[in-house]
């Protein structure tokens, strides 16, 4: 074998060392938890939903690690998305260029403001070479509230909730929940219905149905943000009659695939 055959291959091992450090799994430390919509009555008792996410300097400090100097990131100002039908305010939107060793991701990130939006593209393009991938396999987390009101806390920590449900991320019980390897199917705190798979790439899909605001939203929305796949409610017959089972099976089944977007887990 020949120096350039020997150097091109251990350049090719190198690199492939170096997208594993970096779609590693991130410290428990470093997970935080936030309320993803508004507080939902049941049953004379009120819930939220709470999703992981992380910090842009945690990402950042990842990139810094594993690859010192040799990551660049690039913003471009989008224009501003002008207010929703529910009334939200104006959204803020920034195009990500991150490249990392010659290699390319881009993504876009929105918010309230500039700093916000920014800070979610850098995020939504790092997690397209793996920095906190390992977040999208977290299942839904819903947790009782004191109230409904504005300032209204949740009754229990949210890492708490999630791992007296699940167990602890990347232990066999939460394994076999997201792979459904396990004998009962996870089901919704609010709907009692067995999760929905996503009938474009096979992935988790968030429960929608309860906390929409929108009715023609979609009822489901799938948790990889790298997919578009959604599920929209059943259509009416036309007789105004009630669909049976089966009727809504299918129409569950044959789901169309959307364009609305959904927040990444972290």
């Amino acid at each position: 074998m020949d120096e350039s055959m020997i150097a091109r291959q251990d350049a090719y091992i190198e690199k492939t060392d170096v997208w594993a450090k970096l779609s590693a799994p991130l410290p428990a430390g470093v997970i935080s938890w936030r309320q993803d919509g508004k507080v939902t009555a049941r049953d004379g008792k009120y819930f939220a939903r709470f999703v992981a996410y992380i910090e842009a300097n945690t990402v950042r400090e990842r990139l810094d690690t594993v690859v010192p100097g040799e990551w660049d990131l690039t913003l471009e100002l989008l224009p501003v998305i002008a207010p929703g039908e529910d009334g939200d305010g104006s959204q803020y939107s920034f195009k990500a260029r991150l490249q990392i060793l010659g290699v390319i991701r881009e993504d876009v990130g929105t918010g309230k403001d500039y700093k916000q939006a920014s800070t979610d593209a850098f995020k939504r393009a790092a997690v397209r070479f793996g920095v906190a991938n390992e977040l999208y396999a977290y299942e839904q987390n819903w947790v009782e509230m004191d109230g409904d009101g504005r300032y209204a806390k949740p009754l229990e920590d949210p890492q708490t909730a999630y791992t007296r449900r699940y167990g602890k991320p990347g232990s066999a019980a939460s394994a076999a929940a997201t792979t459904g390897a396990s004998a009962v199917v996870p089901t919704s705190m609010l709907t009692d219905t067995e999760m929905v798979s996503c009938p474009k790439c096979g992935g988790r899909m968030w429960d929608n149905r309860l906390t929409k605001r929108n009715p023609r939203a979609p009822d489901y929305k799938c948790q990889n943000r790298s997919c578009d796949g959604v599920i929209w409610p059943p259509k009416a017959t036309t007789s105004g009659a009630t669909e049976n089972q089966d009727d809504k099976k299918l129409a569950s089944a044959s789901a169309l695939v959307g364009t609305t977007e959904e927040e990444l887990p972290f």
